[in-house]
């Protein structure tokens, strides 16, 4: 068994990407590199305007300017892409590939509990209003953006260790454009059905649990939105949330397209085109939740006003 650890940890793997189709090279650089300016550019000006701003030192922003951080943190995928697609040399060291995933693992996951904790403060600061300094103090903010950084940890542990624990034998070539969980268990050896259902098990709860919480806030807001205020303020509240809805929705969906399904129905060169815009769909929504227009309802304006973090 030592041998046989001793074997696969030595395994040099080949990142595939969009190699056999070296005609488009120039253009998936360009598009990769477009998303990483926008991404880390986009990410330090919300960061900066945050921390510059007293008025936005809230509950919201506080989780908002995490969503950010994590964004950056996330996109470190991008620079070896970028590298690999002017590249020959495409291949990546066992180790290199497993932090690879479990650093997107563990920024991915804690991001979709961050979700769900800043739909929460949404719900409080409207359906609350009088009780949310006490509610969203500083301590519950950093207890919860703790908490998501630990679930994403233990997501990201399981996960590499379910995957890296096991022998490599099909082949060593990627079929991705970095490490990512479904490639990686098209290369395993043997069975890996039990390994598969734990992944996917896993996966269905840091994904879909958020999200269940996420609708069940954005419920109790329109409720409580269609009981106060004018048909003015309801129309920009409906947008707002609907707009928020509409791409977290997506988000969600495309999440648990890629990683919530058996290994049977993979298809690996969908899954990277699908990558894509998942992670252009990341960064837009973070940018739509910049402006949740609490001052909209008088009952709540005054938190604009304060700072709490």
């Amino acid at each position: 068994q030592e041998r046989t650890l001793n074997k696969t940890s030595s395994i040099v793997f080949v990142i595939l990407g969009f190699s056999h189709h070296p005609e488009m090279k120039v253009i998936f650089f360009i598009l990769f590199l477009c998303i990483y300016i926008f991404t880390v550019l986009g990410n330090l000006m919300i960061l900066v305007i945050i921390n510059m701003d007293p008025v936005l030192h809230t509950p919201m922003y506080f989780f908002l300017r995490n969503l950010s951080f994590l964004e950056i943190c996330i996109s470190v995928t991008l620079p070896r892409v970028l590298v690999s697609l002017l590249s020959t040399d495409t291949s990546i060291t066992f180790a290199g590939c497993a932090a690879q995933m479990y650093f997107f693992l563990l920024f991915g996951a804690t991001e979709c509990c961050l979700l769900a904790a800043m739909a929460y403060g949404c719900y409080q600061a409207i359906c609350n209003p009088l009780h949310y300094t006490d509610i969203m103090n500083k301590k519950v903010c950093m207890q919860l953006a703790a908490s998501s950084c630990i679930c994403g940890n233990l997501v990201a542990f399981g996960h590499t260790t379910f995957i890296f624990s096991l022998p490599f034998c099909a082949s060593d070539v990627i079929n991705h454009f970095f490490c990512e969980i479904q490639p990686g268990l098209m290369l395993l050896c043997g069975d890996t059905y039990r390994n598969e259902l734990q992944i996917i098990l896993a996966a269905a709860f840091v994904i879909l649990m958020p999200f269940l919480l996420i609708l069940v806030s954005y419920g109790l807001i329109i409720s409580s939105v269609l009981k106060t205020g004018s048909a003015k303020k309801r129309y920009k509240a409906f947008s707002t949330c609907f707009s928020h809805l509409t791409v977290v929705i997506l988000f969600y969906e495309m999440a648990v397209f890629i990683y919530i399904r058996p290994k049977s129905s993979y298809s690996l060169d969908v899954d990277k085109v699908l990558s894509l815009f998942y992670s252009s769909l990341r960064n837009r929504e973070v940018k739509g939740l910049n402006s949740p227009q609490l001052n909209d309802y008088p009952q709540i304006s005054h938190l604009r006003k304060s700072t709490y973090l």
